[in-house]
């Protein structure tokens, strides 16, 4: 009795979007809060209970299926992405209507709400310029819930996620195919996290973030994307991807793959280590590799 009792005191907490980060998240703040993941999967229901979660069916795409949420959580991670049209995100949208006032949200975002920088190296205070409409919709979602927050005087964490890997997140199937890179003069740089670290910054954001604050959730890694492809590459003894100027590789992948090739950024992560005393378990992409490689073996 004492243990359900200790049970249903721990505040309450909405996880929206529980797929891969939300899984690694859980173990991490289960003592903490007593969550509810929500999940328009019924058959997902056994997997989030295994994990420690309160499974609820629910679709952040149908606001009714949300009104029994209303006002049961102060405390949510939003990690659903908006939907693929539009220009706004009614997702988040349907979200903060069940929300109660003074809440605590940690929102994860994009780093591609600022667009191509040209290889510029920035912090958080950089204005946002998003350069395609995955980007416009995450522009949209940020505003909403700012504005949200302000409203129903809550607080709010917005964490700018790049690139995200993982043992099992890593381009293995593109460099197998040998899918070309860029040449190094046409070549971006990229941002990345790995998974863990990244739901361990969500937990730690949780109860560290100043309201209304935004985060670069970014290693300390200074890569441009070819040299990513390569490490994975040296890694597990794969071939690296051939080189083609851009004009080239335009006509071989895909647009929105084209896309993701086509913006620099340089981002800078002080931030989170300053204000949330952050320590990276993988600082580099070059740490996380090795601890892949190490647990195959």
């Amino acid at each position: 009795m004492k243990k359900q009792l200790n049970k249903i005191g721990k505040p309450r907490l909405l996880l929206i979007g529980c797929g891969d980060v939300g899984l690694r998240l859980l173990p991490l703040i289960r003592d903490h809060f007593r969550v509810f993941a929500v999940t328009s999967q019924p058959a997902r229901c056994a997997q989030l209970r295994a994990a420690g979660a309160v499974p609820v069916v629910a679709d952040l795409d149908q606001p009714d299926s949300l009104a029994r949420l209303s006002g049961l959580a102060t405390y949510c991670v939003h990690l659903a992405p908006p939907r693929s049209e539009g220009m706004s995100d009614i997702r988040s949208q349907n979200l903060t209507a069940i929300l109660p006032d003074k809440s605590r949200l940690v929102y994860v975002s994009t780093t591609g709400v600022y667009g191509d920088c040209g290889g510029a190296e920035f912090d958080e205070t950089r204005p946002v310029r998003p350069q395609n409409a995955r980007a416009v919709r995450r522009v949209a979602a940020e505003k909403w819930l700012r504005q949200w927050a302000q409203r129903s005087q809550s607080s709010l964490a917005i964490l700018r996620v790049p690139g995200i890997y993982a043992a099992d997140r890593l381009p293995m199937e593109r460099l197998q195919k040998g899918t070309p890179a860029l040449l190094d003069a046409d070549d971006v740089y990229t941002n990345h996290i790995h998974a863990e670290d990244l739901a361990q910054l969500i937990r730690v954001a949780l109860f560290r973030a100043r309201p209304q604050r935004i985060y670069h959730a970014v290693d300390d890694s200074d890569l441009k994307m070819a040299a990513y492809f390569d490490q994975v590459a040296d890694a597990f003894g794969l071939a690296h991807p051939p080189r083609l100027p851009r004009a080239e590789l335009a006509k071989q992948v895909s647009p929105m793959l084209l896309s993701f090739m086509s913006e620099s950024r340089r981002i800078r992560n002080q931030r989170i280590k300053t204000e949330l005393r952050f320590r990276f378990r993988y600082p580099t992409v070059a740490d996380g590799l090795a601890a892949a490689v190490a647990a195959l073996r």
